[in-house]
């Protein structure tokens, strides 16, 4: 049986508790505090984050990593493209979400006022840009529900948590958001500190 060890307000984390609901499988997950961190968390992930997910003798860290390898072990249903152009595309989308959002996330939960009205503006700027896609297509890739929805949510649910206000403009994005927040695995895989996070 695979065991995450979880955040129970660590975005990264959520992703991995969500792909974890949406393949419908056994799994354990041992919730961590930030603040009392187990102390064999820094044996099995060397920066002492979550998530860590073990299995027998892997232990992987890493939200993506973590939720390629659950992907492919139990590949039904599928979240990763599998035809190989399109999932090296994929990729490349997992890798502009860490590096223009997701970066960012330290700076949002920190109390450096002026690093978090830029972080806001950097991250509401990249979302904007994003908006129009849902215009037009039901998810980000299309009308297939995939990784880069999972990569994305924790962090469209928590704007109003990191007073993120977006504009007019980014309205299909928030109707997108709504599609996600009504998925049963993504209901199941909050916990209690989570769902405090959206009035």
């Amino acid at each position: 049986m695979m065991t995450l060890y979880s955040g129970t307000t660590d975005p990264f984390s959520q992703r991995c508790r969500i792909v974890l609901h949406e393949k419908g499988m056994d799994f354990q997950i041992i919730d961590v505090d930030a603040d009392h961190k187990p102390e064999d968390l820094a044996l099995m992930n060397p920066y002492n984050q979550t998530p860590v997910l073990v299995e027998r003798d892997l232990v992987l860290h890493e939200s993506n990593i973590i939720n390629e390898y659950i992907d492919e072990r139990f590949p039904h249903p599928q979240l990763m493209p599998a035809d190989p152009i399109m999932r090296a595309r994929a990729r490349l989308f997992l890798h502009r979400f860490e590096k223009e959002m997701f970066h960012h996330i330290p700076t949002l939960e920190g109390q450096n006022a002026k690093n978090l009205e830029k972080a806001r503006a950097e991250v509401r700027d990249r979302l904007v840009e994003i908006a129009p896609v849902f215009a037009k297509h039901k998810y980000m890739l299309g009308d297939e529900y995939s990784m880069l929805d999972v990569a994305i949510t924790p962090l469209l649910w928590r704007l109003d948590h990191y007073g993120i206000q977006l504009p007019k403009q980014a309205a299909a994005l928030m109707k997108y958001a709504e599609r996600l927040f009504t998925r049963p695995a993504f209901i199941e895989a909050l916990t209690s500190a989570e769902r405090g996070m959206r009035k």
